[in-house]
């Protein structure tokens, strides 16, 4: 039995399975710990650029304030990537990932700069080929942190159109539904229905004309580390025109070094880069682990007739059991749009879930049904959601850099929100990474020693977001009881609205999500229904909706050890029926049977899961959603 990954994979949504593999089986598990860009000045001279277009970056581009060292051609016939020299630059602040908490700190540090007329160089890097490509949320957004950020957005131009007009909480059976007291954590009187992804392009706007050099197509894949790995000082972008055995193709270029005096980590839930600096400096220690959710949507254009222009509906109960945390959203957006999708948190019992195909039967159930009726299913996408809450988040800082958004974690879950509180920890770290540069002596060199940017440790502390995590942070653990989902509603109920978080305890999350995963032995397989191609759809279909594209010959970005495969393929089939097959919502994982000897090498690999950033521009193409 082999393990193959398929190249047709939605990178954002390739790490949720990651997220979730590497949290699962614990002798599989490491347990250790996407729009324009800027203009171009003083290129390289030996290495060749276009410029972008407004909306794509094929090829990458980069402003130089000073160059540093040029990259030379490698000999293909005795290539060693370690020995190969690259491209380096020097900014003052490197920004690694472009959602909102990424471009919300770019654009304090700017505006900071600006207004004090100094010269500060601020670089953002983002692996979708758009600035918003890799974005996914529900979404309605409370505009709290925008609002501070830009305070005329709504002059400016910002696409939040769609305020929210009604809230409604339900309990579905299999047939029906039936309504539940509304949680006043999820009123949202005077918030936005939005596409997130169309919210960071226009973010991304703003950041430029400020003078953000932001630059989609630009994958980080490596950190650097200062002299002495007791610090960060930047990081390397990932090469491109590497074949699948790590061989140079005749376009083959070196990834790039960008030396940085703070660098901030704000590539989403469970990185690749924040890992290893969590894990480097132990930013862990005396915290709960961090659990994940798995949230997988679909929008669709409805008639307008069914249309609620601002209509906000939950549900619990079915699909899920009570042994499975989770429920689902239908959000009327503008233009007779509407967001659905379902939310599953990854410390599920049974193997054989599959959260795709949840979403597929949830469509069938009357309350969705008779709104998608005639209507037409326009995106697909998915992303992991970090939900540990407050006792989850890391320290935030280390010498050299912080991690801001969902790096970190700072999803709201009863809320269900996380834009907010992840764009207000990006302002926060930009203030204190102007305030440290600012102390610097003044200099065109990189400090030897990391700059120390720990106020934003105190600044979060101090802030909103830690009151406002701090008040629900009992609300999700509650559900790990021997009640299941109806222990924590009722808790959850009494906290959220008598106790409000007033109380002496705090809960914790005992555990690691993979560690709550069962042997398939103690459970039958879900008969899911076929698909029908009208409201369900089979999961290639609806991957073909996301505009995924990756070079066919480049090297896997979900790696696990040749050494290690062998167990894994018999413990995650063997013990666990194959669940990787099902709970990634993109079929990146098969299982197929080995031909002859040897072929174990061909795996396309799985589980001690590393997930390494593929190259740059490449992934799902998302736009509304």
């Amino acid at each position: 039995m082999l393990a193959r990954i398929s190249p047709a994979s939605l990178s954002a949504t390739a790490r949720t399975a990651s997220a979730r593999m590497s949290n699962l089986a614990p002798s599989l598990a490491s347990q250790s710990s996407p729009l324009p860009i800027a203009s171009t000045s003083r290129l390289p001279s030996k290495r060749s650029f276009l410029t972008a277009t407004p909306s794509r970056a094929p090829l990458r581009t980069f402003s130089t304030s000073r160059q540093r060292s040029q990259a030379t051609p490698v000999d293909e016939d005795a290539f060693d990537i370690s020995t190969v020299e690259r491209v380096s630059d020097e900014v003052d602040v490197c920004i690694v990932g472009g959602g909102p908490a990424g471009l919300s700190a770019a654009i304090k540090l700017k505006q900071l700069a600006n207004e004090e007329g100094r010269e500060l160089r601020v670089v953002l890097l983002e692996k979708g080929g758009e600035v918003g490509s890799h974005i996914v949320s529900g979404a309605v957004i409370e505009t709290r942190a925008l609002d501070e950020l830009i305070p005329n957005w709504k002059e400016l131009g910002a696409p939040l159109n769609q305020i929210a007009t009604s809230d409604s909480m339900r309990w579905l059976t299999p047939t029906s539904s039936f309504p539940m007291p509304h949680p006043p954590q999820m009123s949202n009187k005077g918030n936005y229905i939005i596409s997130l992804s169309k919210l960071t392009r226009w973010l991304s706007e703003q950041a430029e004309e400020l003078g953000v050099e932001v630059y989609p197509g630009f994958a980080a894949a490596q950190v650097l580390w200062s002299e002495d790995g007791k610090g960060v000082k930047g990081v390397i972008t990932n090469e491109i025109g590497l074949d699948k055995n790590f061989k140079p193709k005749d376009s083959f270029e070196p990834g790039m070094e960008f030396h940085a005096k703070v660098t901030l980590f704000a590539e989403g839930a469970h990185g690749s880069l924040s890992k290893q600096v969590i894990s480097r400096f132990g930013l862990r220690e005396g915290k709960d682990v961090q659990t994940y959710g798995l949230g997988v949507k679909e929008v669709w254009k409805i008639k307008k007739e069914k249309h609620r222009p601002g209509a906000v509906q939950h549900t619990l109960g079915w699909p899920l059991d009570n042994s499975t945390y989770g429920g689902t959203w239908l959000y009327h957006m503008e233009d007779e749009m509407v967001s659905l999708g379902i939310v599953v948190g990854l410390d599920y019992p049974n193997p054989y879930i599959s959260p795709f195909r949840e979403l597929q039967r949830l469509k069938h159930h009357p309350l969705f049904a008779d709104v998608l009726e005639g209507g037409e299913c326009i995106a697909y996408a998915a992303r992991a959601l970090n939900e540990g809450g407050f006792q989850s988040i890391p320290k935030l800082t280390f010498p050299g850099g912080g991690l801001i958004g969902c790096s970190a974690g700072f999803l709201n879950v009863p809320k269900i929100k996380g834009t907010h509180t992840a764009m207000k920890t990006g302002m926060l770290a930009a203030e204190s990474a102007f305030q440290a540069i600012s102390a610097l002596p003044e200099s065109e060199e990189m400090p030897e020693i990391p700059v120390d940017i720990s106020s934003y440790q105190t600044a979060f502390d101090n802030s909103w977001v830690a009151k406002e995590l701090h008040e629900v942070r009992n609300l999700r653990p509650s559900f790990h009881n021997p009640l299941g989902n109806w222990g924590g509603i009722m808790y959850s109920g009494v906290d959220s609205l008598v106790l409000k978080g007033r109380v002496p305890w705090t809960f914790h999350h005992p555990k690691e999500d993979y560690a709550a995963t069962r042997p398939a032995s103690e459970f039958k397989p879900i008969d899911y229904p076929s698909p029908d191609g009208v409201l369900s759809f089979d999961i290639l279909t609806s991957v073909s909706r996301t505009g995924t594209n990756h070079a066919e010959n480049q090297p896997i970005h979900l790696a696990i050890k040749a050494s290690d495969r062998a167990a894994h393929v018999e413990k995650n089939v063997g013990e666990y029926a194959g669940l990787l097959s099902r709970v990634c919502p993109a079929a990146v994982y098969e299982y197929v049977e080995a031909t002859g000897p040897g072929d174990e090498d061909a795996l396309g690999q799985k589980l001690d899961i590393t997930w390494t950033v593929p190259e740059g521009s490449g992934g799902p193409k998302y736009s509304i959603t």
